[in-house]
């Protein structure tokens, strides 16, 4: 039978077909979903653990057979294998574990990964799929069009409701008995603030996340720090466009306010290089990681040293300041591995300089261009953010070296004092590792510390803050002022007044917000100082995660004044306000002048 009989004969069924296909798929991806959910979190007994993974590998066994049945059905074969190559990449090793372990009794993926101790290795396999999976259900709801006229969302409402959803779903997990080690299980307030710091990237932390989570707690802690550190609608948006689903106008205007793109048109393109780049500095930071630990630490197999390297260098570039040891990088064992400081120092300035400075100084095309035209110099946006950034780190390193240099670094030689003070300039502005011990730093270093952490990383960043160009923006709107010029001007460019207004705005925001707060948390946990609440309030909102040691013993209030404003730094006071706002009838207008005083 040629291909033209076999399509004239598949034709009549096709529809049908499809649209069994398709609701076989919603189906089994939520029973899977489920099933890993209670099998991970709840169930002990292994016979009935078992009989679950029985099923489970029994899902994808359909998923693979539904693939099949999705390329027959196609007219156009060799297009559709094209376009779906990581759907078929994934089904065929699928289909070779399942045929290896069920058939030939050769466990494919245990023998590939448990030969370099990879520990749960199928597990993490059947939960990579599962998960796999439900994004590609939840594209394809979202991608409908009853859902599209039915749900009529602002791309900015999207975005913060994004942030909910994986808080509250980060949440559920931790609560769950098998993902922490305490018998009783996690407290609701506890499960939701570390929830909101994994997903808001911030790194405050109420429990010991390397002592307190199962393995499969902490797994759960790094994919809300992945996921959020570039947000959910990010990655769900990347796979609608790897899958060359593509995406409508209305998620394409939400991924250009994520993104902070100049033009709809960069978005699309944009958005592919950040998934990939940041997976690329992700996986060369684990590498570098993983050889500069030291030999004073020690991991109990391959696959644990593997783990820990890739959970820090996840957590550095996603600028979150999770760590796995208790003190941070300041516990024993890595406190002077002083190269390894150095390494998660630079995946911190990548994760904090923002996406679009990256592709404009280290993205091929950009860098045969300047070899080709050597003139040819960074954008404007490139020029702030590095300049700033290196300004600020410069401050702080020589500010902390010369505050501490008789406190915490007294013990250290020149040359160890300057890395640590270097480390520390560029983790306080938003990662939140440490390398000494905060609770002992003087009172002018943390007034320091506030200055930096409220400035923060730069736009289209993985960090918090009102951001490096927005304390820029300002200073020129001071020095405008000052000068008594009309326009305020950077680099041969003027600066429209909206882009200061939108600049006092967030800086207003972020001000009477962290000021609010902190009056808040000197009622409920007076116990405290108030320098002591700035630092954890300020570390919050600038999603930061640096903390004098007093995260755990603040009241329930307290932890829920916190969470909300994590949650309000990681999506921004603006972006909220214009989102929930409505918009006036007509701006075209103006009233009449009239003076006022100022000043």
């Amino acid at each position: 039978m040629n291909t033209e009989t076999l399509n004239r004969a598949l034709y009549g069924t096709k529809l049908t077909a499809y649209a069994i296909m398709r609701r076989t798929t919603y189906l089994l991806t939520v029973l899977s979903v489920g099933l890993l959910v209670y099998a991970h979190g709840v169930v002990e007994d292994p016979k009935k653990l078992q009989l679950l993974f029985y099923i489970i590998d029994g899902i994808l066994a359909v998923f693979v057979f539904i693939y099949l049945l999705r390329i027959l059905y196609n007219f156009e074969r060799v297009k559709f294998l094209r376009r779906t190559w990581f759907e078929g990449v994934l089904m065929a090793i699928i289909l070779i574990n399942q045929v290896g372990t069920y058939l030939l009794g050769i466990p494919v993926v245990y023998n590939v990964f448990g030969s370099i101790g990879i520990a749960l290795s199928v597990d993490l396999y059947r939960v990579l799929v599962s998960l796999y999976m439900l994004v590609l259900l939840i594209i394809e709801l979202l991608e409908t069009k009853v859902h599209q006229k039915t749900i009529q969302l602002k791309p900015g409402v999207t975005f913060i409701l994004s942030f909910v959803l994986l808080i509250l779903v980060g949440a559920g997990l931790f609560m769950l008995p098998k993902m922490t080690n305490a018998p009783e299980g996690m407290r609701l307030i506890d499960a939701v603030f570390m929830a909101t710091s994994a997903a808001c990237v911030t790194g405050l932390s109420v429990v010991d996340p390397g002592t307190y989570f199962t393995f499969g707690g902490q797994i759960v802690l790094l994919s809300l720090i992945q996921l959020g550190g570039l947000g959910i609608l990010t990655f769900a948006t990347f796979f609608a466009t790897l899958m060359r689903q593509g995406v409508a106008l209305r998620q394409h205007v939400a991924m250009q306010q994520i993104l902070e793109a100049e033009t709809l048109y960069t978005t699309k393109g944009l958005l592919r290089k950040l998934i990939y780049l940041t997976f690329l500095i992700e996986g060369i930071g684990a590498v570098f990681v993983f050889f500069t630990w030291g030999p004073e630490v020690k991991f109990a197999d391959m696959g644990s040293k593997i783990f820990y390297s890739l959970f820090h260098a996840i957590s550095a570039f996603c600028n979150a300041g999770f760590s796995l040891y208790p003190e941070g990088l300041y516990t024993v064992p890595v406190r002077f591995s002083y190269l390894l400081h150095l390494v998660v120092a630079g995946l911190i300035i990548f994760g904090g300089i923002g996406f679009p400075t990256i592709l404009d100084v280290f993205s091929p095309k950009a860098m045969r261009m300047r070899m080709e035209a050597p003139w040819r110099n960074w954008k404007l946006l490139t020029r702030v953010t590095i300049y700033t950034s290196a300004a600020l780190i410069a401050l702080g390193t020589v500010g902390f070296f010369l505050l501490e240099y008789s406190n915490t670094l007294a013990h250290l030689n020149f040359a160890e004092a300057l890395i640590t003070a270097f480390f520390q300039s560029v983790t306080t502005r938003t990662a939140g590792f440490n390398t000494v011990d905060i609770s002992a730093l003087s009172v002018p270093t943390l007034l320091m510390f506030l200055f930096l952490m409220f400035i923060g990383a730069s736009p289209g960043s993985t960090g918090g803050g009102i951001k490096t160009t927005t304390f820029v923006v300002i200073l020129l709107a001071v020095i405008t002022t000052i000068r008594n010029k009309r326009y305020m001007e950077i680099g041969r460019r003027t600066i429209s007044h909206a882009a200061a207004y939108k600049a006092f705005s967030v800086f207003a925001f972020a001000a009477l917000i962290n000021m609010l707060f902190i009056f808040m948390l000197s009622i409920s946990d007076s116990e405290y100082g108030l320098i002591q609440l700035a630092v954890e309030q300020v570390s919050a909102f600038a999603t930061v995660g640096l903390s004098t040691g007093i995260t755990a013993g603040i009241s329930d209030f307290g932890k829920s004044i916190l969470v909300l404003s994590m949650y309000l730094g990681r999506v921004g006071t603006l972006t909220l306000a214009l989102a929930l706002s409505t918009r006036p009838p007509s701006t075209d207008y103006k009233y009449p002048e009239t003076p006022i005083v100022v000043g």
